[in-house]
Parts: structure tokens; C-alpha cells; sequence
């Protein structure tokens, strides 16, 4: 047994350390810009550098960085972001407190008319307190970092991200305004809300939280109830640095139950839908399962084995409604892992051993892999994406770790503005 789980160990720090390597060498280090994706004059994502300033601690912990190298790539980050231009122009790094969602990795400058973003906002601060509360040595340089943090997270304007509704706006152009789309439905927006409910210069009203969590939707499949939320990643992004467990809001005290065994259930309900295939698709079973927004083999349609088969490109693909073209994102099973590790271990070690999807790949994983499509080079497993993702990368550093040591939740139990957002979303219990 001990040898076993010796074995597990070595296999997580191996993909781990291989993920964690994105940052590293995909990331401008005058500016800390990391690249959305690894295509050729791809821009950064705000989101990845999120999960980037979050994994930075991990690395110093795990000896895949030395501390030195991380504080001066941390600093360079919450430097660029807190002196770059705020203002309603279209050429703007960001406006209010909040950030484009894609920035040119050189000038950091708004990309391809996007939108200023709340919800990769929220995962760009969150990483910034995570490194404001690791980085805690008194030095000029760590006390910076604490300082820049703290800094960037007030200076958000919540208020204003409502755009006086009830709820939050999915975010803003400087050509047409705000987003017709608000964050409502059980999503990734659980960090955005307790972020916005705990800021001390411009929370949102404990109303906002309230009427988020009106918009739910209590559902069910096979054995399990839960609080649906179609594509896997929404039942993982706001539980990197939030434990959820024996915590619970209003919603979750009605139902019984918190939100992390809300993700333990819809982590076997993807497995339960891969074992039953409804549309049999290759390749699914037990060990085969993982459908998220992602990457794809499409926009096309193919007939296989005389069925004709609708692909897509990029798509928050879910379950257990759809969309569902076959395609399986490996990142996804890996950041389920704190909440059902006795069924990810085994898809882990299938994506590694069986579709040898780390094989001669830089970063662990690519993206996604597509057993039904048919692929023209022959690959036994189908269609592999050629691509590797900041937003899939730091999932996987993240939820390894919090599953080994669980570093990124102690270090946000310490952190005031969370316990505060939590508290007046109406948590209480266990840590909290």
C-alpha cells in the first residue's frame, strides 16, 4: 500500500511540476502577461495570470521555483497591473478596478475588442491575495507584493459592475456599454460575489447574493441531486481557493448538504454520464470522462460509422444536457481531484498511461483529446488538441496541491476579505 501511494505521489508531482512549467516560460517577465494559449501571437489572459500569481506560491513550496525568481515575477505582475491605464478608452488595460480579458502579452493593452471582464477580474484577484498572503517576510520587496495586492482588490468598483441591477454584469465595453448578460445560475461566479460581497471601499449588497442564489437550479441524475451547473469547471474554479466544506449559505443549510460535496456529486455525475454514453461516443467509460469548456476538433460536421456527427471548436460543453461532441478535457478531471479522488486517480492514470497524453508535451496535458473524431494522422485516441491553455494549467498546479497539502485553502482562511464576503453571503460553520 505504501509503495502504491508512493507511486500516486510521484506520478502528481511529476504532472504538477510539467503543468506548473507553463508559467514559467509562457509568461513576459517584465511584465507578468502570461499567454492565453500557445498558438503564435496569442495574447495573455487575465485569468491565467490569476492562476498564475496563485501557483507561484505552490512552486516555492513544492521547489519547482526559488522564492527569489517567484517574488520578482509576483512583483512585476501587481507592478504592471496597478500602474497600467484605467480609463474608458478602448486601448485601456482596464476601467473601474476591472481588466480586459485579453491583453497584448508586449504593451498590455485590450485585444480584439473584448470585454472588460468581472468574472476574470475576480480570478485575477484572487490570485493577487493569494500571493499577498504567501509573501509574507519583512522585506521591501514581500511587503510591496502585500502592499499591491491589497491595493488592486479595493480599487474594484462592484457597485458599478451591477450597472443598477440586482445581479452582477458578465462586464463592459467602452463601444456599447455594459454586457446584456448577468451572473445568475449556479456558476463559477461563487469567488466573484464573495470577492465583491467582502470588498471594504465598494461592496455589493448582501442583496446581490441573495438574488444570484435565487436563480438556481436544484436538479438531479441517476442517485444524485444537485446544484446544476453543466460544464465541470464551474464546480471547480471558485474551490481553488475557497474550502467549501462543512460551510454552508442559506441554499446549501435548506438543502442539507455544502458546495463541496455539491462538486464531489457532480464529479461522479460526469462519470455516471460517460459510463452510460447517451450519444456513444468512443471511448467513454469509468476511466473517460471530463467535459468542460475546452477545446475541440470542429466547427464541422462528419459522419462516423454512418452516424453524422456534429464538432465544435471552443464550447462550454456539459452534461448532463449537453453540448456534447465527443470531447475530453484531461485538466478537468485533475481539478476534481480534492473531491473524489478514489475516481479521478484511476482517469488520471489512464490520460498519462493509456492515451499517453503527456507523452512529448511540454506543459502535461494538452487541452483535449476526441476519441470519435476521426483524426487523419491516425493517433489511436482520435483527435489530440495541439494546443496547452493558461486556464487549464493552473487548475491542475492548484487542485494537486490542495489535494496533497491543501496550501492555497489555509492561506485563504487567513484572508479577511474572503471570511468577510463569506459571512455576509451568509455562510457559517466548520472553518469559518
Amino acid at each position: 500500500m505504501r509503495s502504491k501511494q508512493l507511486t500516486v505521489d510521484a506520478e502528481l508531482d511529476r504532472l504538477q511540476c510539467a503543468t506548473f512549467c507553463y508559467f514559467l516560460h509562457e509568461t513576459n517577465p517584465a511584465n507578468g502577461l502570461v499567454i492565453d494559449k500557445t498558438e503564435a501571437n496569442w495574447p495573455a489572459s487575465i485569468a491565467a495570470i490569476g492562476l498564475a500569481l496563485a501557483s507561484y506560491p505552490v512552486g516555492v513550496d513544492r521547489g519547482f521555483i526559488a522564492r527569489s525568481l517567484a517574488v520578482e515575477r509576483v512583483l512585476a505582475t501587481l507592478r504592471f497591473f496597478w500602474s497600467s491605464p484605467q480609463g474608458p478608452e478602448p486601448d485601456a488595460t482596464g476601467y473601474q478596478g476591472f481588466y480586459y480579458h485579453f491583453l497584448d502579452m508586449q504593451t498590455g493593452r485590450r485585444v480584439w475588442h473584448c470585454e472588460l471582464s468581472t468574472i476574470d477580474t475576480a480570478f485575477l484577484l484572487a490570485g493577487a491575495l493569494t500571493a499577498g498572503i504567501y509573501f509574507d517576510a519583512n522585506t521591501a520587496d514581500e511587503q510591496e507584493i502585500r502592499t499591491l495586492a491589497d491595493a488592486l482588490y479595493q480599487r474594484a468598483d462592484w457597485q458599478w459592475a451591477q450597472n443598477q441591477g440586482a445581479t452582477v454584469t458578465h462586464g463592459w465595453k467602452p463601444e456599447t456599454g455594459f454586457l446584456t448578460y448577468r451572473w445568475e445560475g449556479y456558476d463559477e461566479a461563487l469567488i466573484l460575489y464573495i470577492l465583491g460581497l467582502g470588498s471594504s471601499t465598494h461592496p455589493l449588497p448582501e442583496s446581490s447574493y441573495e438574488a444570484w442564489a435565487s436563480t438556481y437550479q436544484w436538479d438531479s441524475y441517476g442517485d444524485y441531486e444537485y446544484l446544476y451547473a453543466g460544464s465541470l469547471f464551474t464546480h471547480q474554479l471558485s474551490h481553488i481557493w475557497i474550502d467549501f466544506s462543512d460551510i454552508r449559505d442559506a441554499f446549501m443549510r435548506d438543502k442539507g448538504i455544502d458546495y463541496f460535496e455539491n462538486s464531489r456529486r457532480a464529479t461522479y455525475i460526469q462519470r455516471q454520464y460517460a459510463i452510460n454514453n447517451p450519444f456513444k461516443f468512443k471511448g467513454y467509460d469509468q476511466c473517460c470522462w471530463g467535459i468542460t469548456a475546452s477545446d475541440g476538433p470542429g466547427p464541422s460536421t462528419v459522419k462516423v460509422n454512418g452516424i453524422q456527427r456534429r464538432f465544435f471548436d471552443y464550447l462550454a460543453r456539459g452534461v448532463p444536457y449537453g453540448p456534447d461532441d465527443g470531447t475530453i478535457a484531461p485538466w478537468a478531471v485533475v481539478a476534481s481531484l480534492p473531491f473524489a479522488p478514489e475516481i479521478v486517480l484511476p482517469a488520471i492514470n489512464y490520460c498519462i498511461h493509456q492515451v499517453k497524453l503527456t507523452a512529448l508535451n511540454p506543459y502535461g496535458f494538452k487541452a483535449t483529446f476526441n476519441p470519435t473524431f476521426p483524426e487523419k494522422r491516425g493517433h489511436p485516441y482520435g483527435w489530440v488538441s495541439p494546443w496547452h491553455y493558461g486556464l487549464n494549467q493552473g487548475p491542475i498546479v492548484l487542485m494537486i496541491e490542495n489535494y496533497r497539502s491543501g496550501l492555497v485553502w489555509q492561506l485563504m482562511r487567513s484572508c479577511p476579505y474572503v471570511a468577510d464576503g463569506l459571512r455576509r453571503a451568509g455562510f457559517t460553520g466548520g472553518w469559518l
